[in-house]
């Protein structure tokens, strides 16, 4: 069969609680059944995996503590194994996986390299996807596993990897293409393979990422990310039993609520799809029949509230110095020290005197965001502040800079708490501002209260 009759493409993306066990992978098999255009899967590790793999990537881990940690990984992909046909071949395949992790993570121990880390946190991907495609097998679907780092071509940036968009497409349309005709391709996300053989990845959530690159480069017409909740909600559920499913969604107003917090999404998701115009939609795997959302360049409302975002962890960075006053250059400095630590600024108000920044600094990371030697450095040209515990709430709609009232609506609304910076202008569809961690959930019930009953 040539690769010119395969009429559509969906490329479907499971994220790691839809391939927690080998029920939940069961369930993920009847989607795609549910539609024969889908031929590309991209898998995450299985529930808990990626965990324990931070965790072995860090450093100072006791041999005890990684000897607990690979067994709970173990006990992981066993409880799927003990599911399967030919157990003794995917317990040997695994095993072969688990003992080369356990060397990484040996020598992780001896002498921390990024480079290393990266390697350690691919198996969890590696082992699910190769598990899944069996688990298709024995439903009736014909699959195979395919090593994405064949075709996603990176940068060495370890940790957050840069994909080669163009060596991508060329790579897909040699390696992978012509395999979409007549079966299931099961592939990983999250990694990739730099020019030195390493393998690298791009970032934690980088699964979705790498599922709309994928999706771009072999001109797919939907990519459906699979996940534990159904759609993409008014806010998180967790935080207000209010919150409520959305049925459709522009690229703009998703794009801002993948940036600044809502979990459903990685932010780079939709840079591709809106590149390619690709619709993206969003359910559960669990509950398919529910629905979900459908995310893409034309909605039929564009209400001036779509959504309420969170974003926990945050650090404020305050660098005050006389020298700005009429001075030129100034942020320049600044800035050219945050891209020499290739460290990316969320949000930023400046005064005469003063520039106050954020970053995130999620749970998880490896590595520090806002290490001292950049502290250090940008102390030399100024007076520095640094704040933690502080949770960044984001507003989200349709031309809130212009809506009158907005401004005064939101925050009469939370006029109790402490907010520390404001950040609106900048874009359209969000309003952005900091308050303390222990005031979040509260802040986002009131204005969810507010804003949406």
């Amino acid at each position: 069969m040539s690769s010119k009759t395969l009429e559509k493409l969906t490329v479907a993306k499971f994220g790691g609680t839809s391939v927690a066990d080998f029920q939940a992978m069961q369930r993920c098999v009847k989607i795609i059944k549910n539609d024969p255009a889908t031929r590309l899967v991209v898998v995450s590790a299985s529930s808990g995996v990626t965990n324990s793999l931070v965790r072995l990537g860090q450093e100072n881990v006791s041999s005890e503590e990684r000897a607990d940690t690979l067994a709970n990984i173990r006990k992981i992909q066993f409880n799927i194994i003990e599911h399967l046909t030919n157990q003794a071949t995917f317990t040997d395949e695994i095993e072969t996986l688990l003992s080369l992790l356990n060397q990484a993570a040996e020598q992780q121990a001896q002498q921390y390299s990024a480079k290393n880390a990266d390697e350690i946190l691919s198996f969890g991907e590696r082992m699910s996807s190769m598990l899944f495609a069996q688990v298709m097998r024995m439903e009736g679907l014909p699959g195979v596993s395919f090593d994405v780092r064949q075709v996603m071509k990176t940068n060495s940036l370890y940790g957050k990897a840069v994909v080669d968009i163009e060596e991508l497409k060329v790579n897909c349309a040699n390696l992978l293409q012509e395999k979409l005709t007549d079966q299931v391709v099961v592939t990983q996300g999250f990694i990739g393979q730099d020019g030195l053989g390493c393998t690298t990845t791009l970032g934690r959530g980088g699964s979705d990422y790498s599922a709309a690159l994928l999706a771009e480069a072999l001109n797919a017409d939907n990519l459906a990310v699979w996940t534990d909740v159904v759609g993409i909600y008014t806010t998180d559920p967790r935080i207000t039993s209010h919150a409520r499913p959305i049925k459709e969604i522009s690229f703009g107003e998703a794009a801002e609520m993948a940036t600044f917090g809502a979990k459903i999404l990685h932010p780079a998701t939709l840079i591709p799809a809106m590149r390619h115009n690709i619709p993206v939609f969003v359910g559960s795997s669990k509950e398919p029949e529910k629905g979900g959302t459908y995310i893409q360049k034309q909605v039929e409302s564009r209400p001036t509230y779509r959504s309420i975002a969170l974003r926990r962890e945050q650090t404020l960075v305050t660098v005050k110095s006389p020298a700005m006053l009429h001075a030129s250059g100034f942020l320049a400095k600044v800035f050219s020290i945050l891209a020499k630590h290739e460290l990316s600024v969320d949000l930023i108000t400046t005064s005469e005197i003063s520039v106050a920044l954020t970053f995130d600094n999620p749970p998880g990371s490896t590595q520090a965001q806002l290490t001292d030697q950049v502290i250090k450095e940008l102390g030399q040209l100024s007076q520095v502040k640094v704040e933690n515990g502080l949770s960044l709430v984001a507003v989200i709609g349709n031309n809130l800079h212009n809506a009158q009232g907005t401004t005064s609506t939101i925050f009469n609304t939370i006029e109790d708490s402490s907010v520390r910076m404001i950040c609106q202008g900048a874009s359209k569809h969000n309003l952005c501002f900091l308050v303390n961690e222990n005031q979040a959930n509260g802040v986002v019930e009131q204005l969810h209260q507010r804003l949406f009953a």
